[in-house]
């Protein structure tokens, strides 16, 4: 089933919103920098437990910093869609991505269908 393009009103909101994830995103990038700093933990003084447990935390930190990385990109490669003109366009199946999918997720590529 084909759906209609996007509403100029639609692109507009979801262009807000694309910017606005970007900016908290890099926000968010820049104060998680920090927490996957390399752990120097005295054995001595903190104990192998303590030191396993950072070590863990910081493995945590790392990969919730990439997934934050991951989805700026996301949000940056959609808005340059915008610009092309190819925004709320599957990048699978080219079929219209519903703006309901994309007022949910508006970094995403691809529509329901194709995502699953």
């Amino acid at each position: 089933m084909r759906m209609d393009a996007l509403t100029p009103s639609q692109l507009a909101t979801l262009e807000a919103a694309l910017r606005a994830m970007v900016a908290q995103l890099e926000e968010t990038i820049e104060d998680a920098a920090a927490s996957v700093q390399a752990v120097e933990l005295d054995q001595a003084a903190v104990g192998r437990v303590s030191r396993i447990d950072a070590i863990q935390r910081q493995s945590l930190a790392q990969a919730s910093r990439e997934a934050l990385k991951t989805r700026r990109r996301l949000a940056q490669q959609a808005l340059a869609a915008m610009e092309e003109g190819t925004y709320g366009e599957c990048r699978r199946c080219e079929e219209p991505i519903a703006f309901k999918r994309l007022e949910a997720r508006p970094e995403s590529p691809f529509c329901l269908r194709c995502a699953r």
